[in-house]
């Protein structure tokens, strides 16, 4: 019996997943929201006419006026006493604990049935008024003065910072990750609201990361034989590589599922396109 052949009886034993049905993955898109989402920021970028930020290592969720959203379209199972609190206007931010707490973040806001308690230490972090008029400078100086409003200790806008030096941006991204912090989000200044993947909002960080989807479980050898090797993935250009490391052993005996979608991180590509050093950070489930 092969290894592929063990993961497969015992992912099937766990009730895993081994692919993900269409109609899922269809409702999934119906679902999902429009959202503007962040390029790799080029090095030594010169940060006149950004507004900088901390980068967030939190859960992104999207608020219509109505229901709390996941970036995948599924709805938050947040407490009534969450949502009640929130204002009649679409926001966009990230549901946060802290700094280095994205796992225990994550345990609070995949319950079906929320834990009250846990909530109470969530903050909605607030970067974006969808579909709103003006530039972003507006649009992040209205967040502020509507937190000001609120006054909810779980309603935060997000601080916004010009600096101005590559030297300075540097000097940010380097005490924000020192602190236990992610990187830094720059968003132009001038920019309109709008959504897709866009050179108006940049991410800088220690290492690249980027999101794949699983095409194949490759077998381990040696002391991961019986198990997991690699993900075998699709990036979102659609290079197939494999990635192998950043896995726990708990990991490799389930591992995240064909389909799935998941997080790596890497350090730039190589001539082929293939990301250099790449390693699983975490499935993306919401």
């Amino acid at each position: 019996m092969t290894a592929c052949t063990l993961t497969l009886k015992r992912r099937a034993f766990l009730g895993g997943l081994v692919s993900l049905p269409a109609w899922v993955q269809a409702r999934a898109a119906k679902d999902a929201p429009p959202l503007l989402l962040a390029q790799e920021a080029p090095p030594s970028i010169d940060p006149a006419g950004w507004l900088v930020s901390e980068k967030y290592d939190g859960v992104r969720a999207i608020w219509d006026g109505r229901t709390l959203r996941f970036r995948s379209g599924a709805p938050v199972a947040a407490p009534a006493g969450f949502i009640e609190r929130l204002p009649n206007v679409p926001l966009d931010g990230e549901l946060w604990l802290g700094r280095g707490r994205f796992e225990a973040l994550s345990g609070v806001v995949r319950r079906r049935v929320p834990d009250e308690a846990a909530w109470m230490r969530v903050r909605y972090m607030l970067f974006e008024l969808p579909g709103a008029e003006g530039t972003f400078a507006a649009r992040a100086g209205r967040l502020q003065q509507l937190a000001r409003r609120y006054a909810d200790p779980s309603l935060v806008a997000v601080e916004q910072a010009t600096l101005p030096s590559a030297e300075a941006l540097q000097r940010r991204l380097e005490q924000v990750v020192r602190d236990g912090g992610e990187g830094l989000v720059l968003h132009r200044a001038d920019a309109p609201y709008h959504t897709g993947r866009s050179p108006a909002l940049l991410k800088l960080k220690p290492l690249h990361d980027a999101e794949a989807q699983v095409l194949a479980h490759l077998p381990g050898r040696g002391r991961h034989a019986q198990r997991l090797g690699a993900l075998q993935v699709r990036s979102e250009g659609g290079t197939v590589f494999a990635l192998g490391t950043g896995f726990s052993d708990a990991q490799r005996e389930s591992p995240p599922p064909v389909g799935a979608l998941v997080s790596y991180s890497h350090r730039g590509f190589t001539a082929e396109g293939v990301p250099r050093f790449a390693s699983f950070l975490r499935v993306r489930e919401f």
